[in-house]
């Protein structure tokens, strides 16, 4: 009986190291056959392009204010309350839609008066300003918005901007035109360092060009001696740049 038993646990430990065997090979073969090899490296080349376009501006917007002052707090605000809807009513009979019209800023606050030899005089002033922003859709006509503000009693006009109100197609263009620099760039230093350009890695864009600020108004006092004021919108520039990066062979 013993005998036997010596058979059976011999036989175990045999089929053991058997399947150890088999599974020390096994692992042997799956190991790859490039273990050895260097890991490969994407060589790279970055280059900037960059495209323009010129575009005549198709819209404006214009900061038109009316500004007051006064002794008496509630006077100096009725006044301006006044002053400021002869604007807006000189504004909407100009063509501007009321939409157009929106106001940013309203505000009121005392001011000490000063005698000649700078000190204190003892007598409060207020200070009230009202301004809109104000969309011109029609860009022939803010000479003619100006000169209806100003006559109206607007007394602060300042940060005139002109803008073309849809850049889609200006922006395609001028990513194309940036896309195409990027690339001829890249070939010329792919021949110079005596490589080729492989496929594109990564592409990024940045975009300028917004509203152009053309004319700023803010003296009272000229303000009287404005009429037929005369607008040149110029020419607003649009640039679109990428920065690419070619795999290089």
């Amino acid at each position: 009986m013993r005998t036997k038993t010596y058979l059976i646990v011999s036989f175990l430990v045999l089929a053991a190291l058997l399947t150890g065997c088999a599974g020390a090979a096994f692992a042997q073969t799956e190991t790859p056959a490039d273990q050895g090899d260097e890991a490969k490296v994407t060589r790279t080349v970055t280059v900037t392009g960059s495209g323009k376009v010129y575009l005549t501006p198709d819209i404006a917007y214009i900061t038109i204010g009316v500004h007051t002052e006064g002794e008496n707090a509630a006077e100096a605000v009725a006044s301006n309350n006044a002053q400021a809807q002869e604007v807006i009513d000189a504004l909407l009979a100009q063509g501007i839609a009321e939409k157009d019209i929106q106001t940013t800023n309203f505000s009121i606050y005392p001011q000490q008066e000063y005698d000649t030899e700078g000190k204190p005089t003892g007598k409060i002033k207020y200070i009230v300003d009202n301004s809109v922003f104000v969309t011109v859709r029609d860009i022939t006509n803010v000479g003619d918005v100006l000169d209806a503000a100003v006559t109206a009693g607007a007394n602060t006009i300042s940060g005139i901007q002109f803008d073309v109100a849809d850049k889609t197609a200006a922006l395609s263009e001028a990513r194309e035109a940036a896309v195409n620099d990027a690339g001829v760039k890249a070939e010329e230093l792919a021949s110079a360092a005596g490589v080729t350009l492989g496929d594109v890695q990564t592409i990024s864009e940045y975009t300028s060009g917004g509203p152009q600020p053309m004319y700023d108004m803010r003296a009272a006092a000229p303000m009287a001696e404005a009429a037929s004021v005369p607008i040149q919108t110029g020419q607003m520039l649009l640039t679109v740049e990428v920065n690419m990066v070619y795999e290089i062979r």
